[in-house]
């Protein structure tokens, strides 16, 4: 879709309200335990600010009822220290306290509103349309002369902060953004053979991402692992057992099996299922074969084995185009790391390498793994732009 890029921009003086998404967590005691998302959107912060822009912040923290629900204050004197500019913070988000803040604002200053997400209307999702009534938009509407949105994590939701503003002024997309779009739009013009490895446990999404790259001739392999993996195995008639089968059932993902199963009868020649799994045994790692399954009623499958390493890494090590999305098992326990470290620092020396946002990314950081060529802000948004689908974020900018 056609959208304005910051170079489409006369910024000088102009009051933005920029959507960013630095959704981050946060340790006990409330502060920030990783910046890695705030840094991602300097560039665009600094550009603004350099240009002598005011500029508005816009940004989330949190879910209601989560422990991560929480104020924007600490991200405010991270983003300060960052820039080098000055950046304050506003406990209020589109109250007279936030207008007066924004209105207050001179040029090459930044104001971070508070979390928008404290108010209703911000968790839920409209059409464009209806969002741009919101109180939220609304009110803050006649403080800003233009939009930036730069929040491509968050791009594939419908909520007033990313699809109102733009129907009701210039929408613009900020650097993060148009990186994403640049990228993960064109992959058909990447190197082949183009490999993608699914994993995780997004299974509807990541079953969509297979079909629709399939359909389209995008991929040469598609490579499973994880839960997707797992969901994979069920639906080629391998047992893996109760744990997993009960895992599987209580996530919802048990229909998908029957997904699986169409996928591997029209493209099983190009879907790589995993040749053994490891298991949890008397507090060591225990791999077993496919010939061996099922595990025992207790074990439930945590990572790929060996065997699967070896086979996958062949593949990916004459790959031209790597693309990540989803770790091979639950990285997190150091025990069942090994599928996604493994797999993982195969993927970098690809010639073309792109790695989807969230779990993919956290992973990479955990294993200290550097020199891909994109890394995503967004697991949600990622996925969908993979599967085909619009970005509603965007779609409301091309308007």
């Amino acid at each position: 879709m056609p959208v304005q890029t910051l170079d489409d921009l006369a910024v000088q003086g102009t009051t933005l309200g920029v959507r960013i998404d630095i959704n981050s967590p946060l340790t006990e005691s409330g502060d920030l335990a990783d910046d890695a998302r705030l840094r991602a959107h300097v560039d665009t912060l600094s550009e603004l600010l350099e240009r002598g822009g005011k500029v508005a912040i816009l940004a989330h923290q949190g879910r209601p009822g989560s422990d991560d629900f929480a104020s924007l204050s600490p991200h405010a004197e991270r983003l300060d220290e960052l820039l080098s500019y000055p950046v304050t913070h506003c406990d209020a988000t589109f109250s007279a306290d936030a207008r007066k803040a924004v209105g207050n604002l001179r040029e090459s200053e930044a104001v971070v509103l508070e979390n928008t997400r404290f108010y209703s209307e911000e968790y839920m999702e409209f059409p464009a349309e209806e969002a741009a009534e919101t109180h939220l938009v609304d009110c803050l509407t006649p403080e800003l002369d233009v939009y930036v949105n730069d929040a491509f994590a968050a791009a594939h939701r419908s909520q007033p902060s990313l699809v109102g503003f733009p129907t009701r002024l210039p929408g613009y997309v900020g650097r993060v953004m148009e990186s994403e779009l640049d990228v993960l739009g064109d992959i058909d013009a990447t190197p082949r053979p183009r490999v993608y490895v699914v994993g995780g446990a997004k299974v509807s999404d990541s079953i969509a991402v297979a079909e629709n790259v399939l359909e389209r001739d995008l991929a040469d392999h598609v490579l499973t692992a994880g839960v997707v993996g797992n969901v994979f195995l069920f639906a080629d008639g391998a047992d893996l057992g109760d744990a997993s089968a009960d895992f599987i059932h209580d996530q919802g993902y048990w229909d998908y099996i029957d997904d699986a199963a169409d996928l591997l009868e029209t493209y099983g020649d190009k879907i790589h299922l995993p040749k053994d799994t490891a298991v949890e045994r008397d507090g060591e790692r225990v791999e077993i074969t496919r010939s061996d399954f099922p595990p025992n009623e207790d074990e439930a499958a945590m990572d790929v084995g060996d065997a699967t390493i070896t086979a996958y890494s062949k593949i990916l090590r004459d790959a031209g185009t790597v693309i990540l999305n989803g770790p091979a098992g639950v990285f997190e326990d150091d025990t069942f790391a090994d599928g996604t470290r493994e797999l993982y620092t195969e993927a970098v020396n690809a010639e073309y390498s792109i790695v989807g946002g969230g779990d993919t990314a956290a992973a990479i950081r955990k294993f200290g793994l550097s020199g891909f060529d994109h890394v995503s802000t967004g697991g949600g948004a990622c996925l969908r732009m993979l599967t085909g689908d619009p970005l509603p974020a965007v779609k409301a900018l091309s308007r």
